[in-house]
């Protein structure tokens, strides 16, 4: 499988609900048309912030076709299809690359967490590698599955040609530093948080799956462009700025926070599906208080 160039900044798009419950099909598509407008290097649909847990199958089809139809040309287009069972995640896989997906982001599986160590992790990914008709990316994602792939495993499962890259979710700066030195300069190490985000680019990492682009895609992508022009202290001062909001809309508030902030800037962030819940108003002018501070709104 020929290697992807990963770089830029992907949102990991949030899934808008109607009030009844249902996926606003319509919102996610002017979402999408709005994202086109920025600076982005592409679209991550079904991740952590699209409340995939709580779709079902033919809800994440008609999300991705709708993902690939409407996104900007020379975007890329990831789709997550990790699932506990190895059979299940190739054949989701397998359905996102027939409807032109470019790399599935399969996410570790975690339910039976005491026996997922290095030998399990690396079977599963190796066997849905070999059968996945697209390159595919490992996702590291600890705050949920409360496990962290090891640095060895990462390291065994970068030889495999079809095992193109990961994203790393966990923050942890030194890990990531880790990861670089055990991994081929070709394999994409992706920072899964805005707010590790300038310590990555420091570090030579490309491109960025976070949820802050969800709403702020273009300040995200200028710390990058001004790093990228060696305007160092530029950029570290827009990323200080920007670190505030995303923590609360990652792990203070979760999806009903990043939601909610979209919903303000004048995104389609729609409601979250039972049993997350709304942000009560407390929360909600919290989160207009940072934006504000941000120069975001």
């Amino acid at each position: 499988m020929a290697n992807l160039d990963i770089h830029g900044v992907l949102p990991p798009m949030l899934t808008p609900f109607t009030q009844n419950g249902d996926v606003d099909y319509d919102g996610h598509i002017g979402n999408i048309k709005r994202w086109n407008g920025h600076q982005l290097g592409g679209y991550v649909v079904l991740g952590t912030n699209s409340e995939t847990p709580y779709l079902t199958e033919a809800e994440k089809v008609k999300l991705i076709e709708l993902t690939v139809q409407y996104a900007a040309k020379g975007r890329m287009i990831f789709a997550g299809t990790g699932l506990e069972s190895t059979r299940e995640t190739v054949r989701l896989t397998n359905c996102a690359a027939e409807l032109g997906v470019h790399a599935a982001l399969v996410l570790t599986p975690c339910f039976y967490g005491s026996q997922m160590n290095d030998e399990t992790l690396i079977h599963h990914f190796r066997q849905v590698a070999d059968a996945s008709r697209i390159p595919i990316l490992i996702y590291n994602m600890p705050a949920n599955t409360h496990l962290n792939i090891s640095i060895e495993a990462v390291r065994v499962l970068s030889e495999h040609p079809n095992i193109i890259g990961m994203k790393d979710s966990s923050g942890d700066v030194p890990r990531l530093a880790s990861l670089i030195n055990v991994v081929p300069k070709t394999f994409n190490l992706i920072v899964g948080t805005a707010s590790a985000w300038y310590p990555a680019l420091t570090l030579g990492v490309r491109a960025g799956i976070l949820a802050f682009a969800n709403f702020a895609g273009s300040q995200c992508a200028e710390v990058q462009r001004l790093f990228d022009a060696g305007k160092h202290n530029e950029a570290r001062a827009l990323y200080l700025k920007l670190v505030p909001v995303n923590v609360a809309v990652t792990s203070t508030y979760g999806v009903a926070g990043l939601k909610h902030a979209a919903t303000f800037l004048g995104y389609n962030g729609g409601y979250v599906r039972s049993p997350l819940v709304p942000l009560n108003r407390t929360a909600q002018d919290h989160i207009k208080q940072l934006l504000s501070a941000a120069g975001l709104v």
